[in-house]
């Protein structure tokens, strides 16, 4: 480990220090999020190489995911999906001119939350990827199966969930069916025109730009761009000054609402947003002062913000141990290996032993400089709610478009694919279906094609997927109760809007 550290330069932490930034800065404008952050900056780790492209990406997810908390607390405006319960203690704490103390408690508890996960993933990681190294393709097939059901089930509708990874799998099987893939070496799915921009497929990179650069961007332009909060001033204010006395006696909290926000990420496609209300909720149960929930109460805050946080280190234990992406984000950092040649999975960790010390140390690092800039510089950080959006789409927009055109040394198919998935994104959206299953799907897709033929091509019969081995039947297990668990809350659902139409 000390082998690795003194291999790390200068740049490597100015990058860090930059994504986190950046990222911060993207989260703190609503609308923007620290997808959007690192699907943006992308094409920009070709030139960097994959160490200092880690440090940057890592950074702008910790800054993206952490940057939601200044407009959740100041305007009552979740900046990221993730800081929505951030809003039902912070905006009241602002009313009262605790803005600033609100703000502080939420760097803290993100930090804690941050260095939590990472501690969480530098642990399991490797003892999940030595696990899975011994599953067979059936097992692998089986464990895609579950990530795919999880990811519908927590939808907020399970069909529609289905659908929308239904939807991406068909997508990612565009293309020549490879002989090595057990195919016949044919095109399929596309029509003859279609044949020589679409021999390979869509690529990867063009796609999850488009998905969560182009597409977000033509939503906020719908609803208009020019910011209503302009002329506005932020106001943080200082009465009820900041102190670490304010985590006393809510340590439990912290801890358990870390290790909640960890475990969520750990689920693929479920997303920050389930993560910091289910430990918002918990706190809410079993504190003694509940009642003050709600009202501007900082065990909240604590709550909210160190589950979202968490969520960082969690959703990359998935990513790296099993090559599933834990959430829409580190879908999108698949993007980066994919440019540096190397594929995430179960022998990333024991082949890859330099690239995975160096990305714990740009995570820890990361969280570092996110807790340094927002706790001593949030009085600056916070105008950034104020920056037109009219001025930075058009920006955006142009980053989008050159970095897909240059991801692949210039083919504009490329730009074409951006504009088109942008475009998929929009309508998607519009007419009620899920990105993250859609993307995830898109991801895992043509893997657990691969992993079913092959399983057939060994074993000759659909009965081994059911009794390969015990960890067969265990997986099965486990997609039964997603979907059953989707089920029950959908019927709960619906007996509550039932009830509430009754009154």
């Amino acid at each position: 480990m000390m082998d690795i550290l003194s291999q790390l330069d200068f740049t490597f932490f100015l990058l860090a220090s930059i994504g986190t930034l950046i990222g911060i800065i993207f989260g703190a404008i609503p609308g923007m999020t620290a997808t959007m952050a690192v699907a943006v900056c992308l094409p920009l780790t070709y030139a960097l190489g994959l160490e200092h492209g880690l440090s940057l990406l890592l950074g702008l997810y910790v800054g993206g995911i952490s940057g939601g908390m200044v407009p959740a607390v100041l305007l009552n405006i979740p900046g990221t999906p993730s800081s929505i319960t951030t809003t039902f203690d912070g905006y009241p704490m602002a009313q009262k001119g605790e803005g600033e103390r609100a703000l502080r408690v939420c760097v803290v508890a993100s930090l804690v939350g941050g260095l939590v996960s990472a501690a969480v993933l530098f642990l399991f990681a490797p003892l999940l990827a030595e696990f899975s190294i011994k599953f067979s393709y059936v097992e692998k097939f089986l464990i895609i199966l579950l990530a795919l059901t999880v990811i519908a089930s927590m939808s907020n509708n399970m069909l529609v969930g289905i659908f929308s990874g239904a939807i991406g799998v068909w997508l990612s099987l565009i293309g020549t069916y490879s002989l090595s893939d057990g195919g016949n070496g044919n095109t399929r799915l596309m029509f003859d025109f279609m044949e020589p921009y679409l021999f390979e497929g869509f690529s990867l990179l063009p796609v999850l730009i488009g998905i969560f650069g182009i597409s977000t961007i033509l939503l906020e332009a719908e609803s208009g761009v020019k910011s209503s909060l302009t002329g506005q001033k932020i106001k943080i204010g200082k009465e009820g000054g900041f102190s670490l006395s304010i985590f006393k006696g809510r340590l439990t909290n912290l801890v358990r609402s870390s290790f909640i926000g960890t475990f969520v990420g750990m689920l693929p496609g479920v997303g920050g947003s389930a993560a910091s209300v289910l430990a918002y909720t918990q706190e809410k149960n079993l504190s003694r002062d509940s009642s003050e929930m709600g009202k501007g109460a900082p065990q909240g805050l604590i709550a909210s913000e160190s589950a979202n946080n968490a969520l960082t280190g969690g959703a990359l234990i998935p990513l790296l141990s099993l090559g599933i992406p834990g959430d829409s984000t580190t879908a999108v950092l698949i993007g980066a290996f994919t440019l540096q040649g190397i594929q995430v999975g179960p022998l990333f960790i024991p082949e890859n032993t330099d690239t995975w010390y160096i990305m714990m140390v740009a995570l820890v690092a990361a969280n570092i400089v996110m807790f340094l800039l927002m706790f001593y510089a949030i009085k600056y950080i916070a105008r950034v709610v104020l920056v037109p959006k009219y001025l930075l789409y058009p920006l955006i927009v142009m980053m989008c478009v050159v970095g897909a055109y240059a991801i692949n040394y210039g083919i504009m198919f490329d730009v074409w694919t951006l504009m088109i998935f942008g475009v998929l994104g929009y309508l998607v959206q519009k007419v009620g279906l899920e990105v993250a299953p859609l993307i995830i799907g898109f991801i895992l897709g043509s893997s657990a094609e691969v992993y079913f033929v092959k399983s057939l091509e060994s074993f000759g019969t659909l009965s081994i997927f059911f009794t390969k081995s015990p960890i067969a039947v265990v997986l099965w297990g486990l997609i039964a109760a997603s979907v059953i668990f989707s089920i029950v809350m959908g019927l709960k659902s619906r007996t509550r809007r039932q009830l509430e139409m009754s009154q």
